[in-house]
């Protein structure tokens, strides 16, 4: 499976880190980690294994700019 993270529509809620804490993380400066690696769109493959943390992390984010694709 794989998670697409919309950089442009994260506001570094962190909803997500909450939810999901081995997939997502904040910075020292507050703001998502994935920022480091992508500037627009985070596309990775994801372990079946983290697929329900991932779907939590995909529904509680405040702008929906989480989304799994199986």
């Amino acid at each position: 499976m794989k998670v697409e993270v919309d950089l442009k529509k994260c506001q570094d809620h962190g909803q997500c880190v909450y939810a999901a804490p081995d997939l997502f993380a904040l910075d020292d400066e507050g703001r998502l980690s994935l920022r480091s690696q992508a500037t627009d769109v985070y596309v990775a493959d994801v372990d079946e294994a983290s697929a329900e943390a991932l779907y939590e992390a995909a529904e509680v984010c405040p702008l929906q700019a989480i989304t799994v694709h199986e």
